[in-house]
């Protein structure tokens, strides 16, 4: 990779959640919580040309930045477990890179606004990058590692 390779946000995320926070650890939200959870992106005015066509898919796969993450890990704790594991095998934001992917529902645009639900991201949050979730992203046999293990009981 180019070591002056620079990325620049093409919108930001408008959320009602204002702090890391505000949301629950996945595994611990309310059933519903993030299908629930509503709020906007706004594509700066000289990219929004790119969103031409983008209206007509469900969902969409946006890439960002965890602006405030703090420190790199490489070992992390993930909520509820008892055991550390790779900052690589976590959805953890306290990365080498501090960058994130989310699957949103898009619920309809208005000019450079698309107004999205499943948001589990922070207000200001910098966008990146945005891609429609075509049948090609899911996938029918996958293998979740750790996570969905029941914890060790403690001794």
């Amino acid at each position: 990779m180019s070591p002056g390779l620079r990325l620049r946000p093409i919108g930001v995320v408008h959320s009602p959640w204002k702090e890391p926070s505000d949301l629950p650890p996945p595994a611990f939200a309310p059933p519903g919580f993030f299908g629930r959870s509503r709020g906007t992106i706004e594509i700066q005015r000289r990219f929004a040309p790119g969103l031409d066509g983008l209206e007509g898919f469900s969902h969409i796969i946006v890439l960002f930045q965890f602006h405030k993450a703090g420190a790199a890990k490489l070992k992390v704790l993930p909520p509820g477990q008892a055991e550390p594991r790779g900052v690589f095998a976590s959805r953890s934001p306290h990365r080498p890179n501090p960058l994130g992917m989310s699957v949103l529902r898009l619920l309809g645009r208005s000019g450079r606004r698309l107004d999205v639900s499943g948001l589990d991201l922070i207000d200001g949050t910098p966008v990146l990058d945005i891609k429609p979730y075509t049948a090609r992203d899911r996938k029918s046999r996958i293998r979740t590692g750790w996570i969905g293990r029941r914890r060790p009981a403690a001794r």
